[in-house]
């Protein structure tokens, strides 16, 4: 039997808000596409993408409001092949 991990909410918002830039990196860059691809509410969704300047992800939103989408601009200090190469763990300490 697995031993279920618990991990931080420290932990899991830093891997929320890596997993939300990925996936904005990655072609799923509007909200409803993000709540659709992870389960999160619309407003977590949101206050995600906002916090990512938080960790000096740069992200802006391009475009008009119906058709625009969100891109990073610049992924600051934060390693995004380690991302990438990691996607599968994050996800996991996500439940997703």
């Amino acid at each position: 039997m697995k031993k279920h991990m618990t991990h931080s909410k420290t932990k899991t918002s830093f891997y929320r808000r890596l997993y939300v830039a990925h996936l904005i990196n990655t072609g799923c860059h509007s909200v409803p596409a993000i709540t659709a691809e992870t389960g999160m509410p619309r407003r977590t969704a949101q206050d995600t993408i906002k916090a990512l300047d938080e960790l000096d992800i740069h992200c802006a939103f391009i475009g008009a409001t119906k058709d625009g989408a969100y891109k990073i601009l610049d992924w600051g200090p934060i390693d995004q092949d380690w991302v990438v190469n990691n996607v599968t763990k994050i996800k996991r300490v996500l439940a997703l």
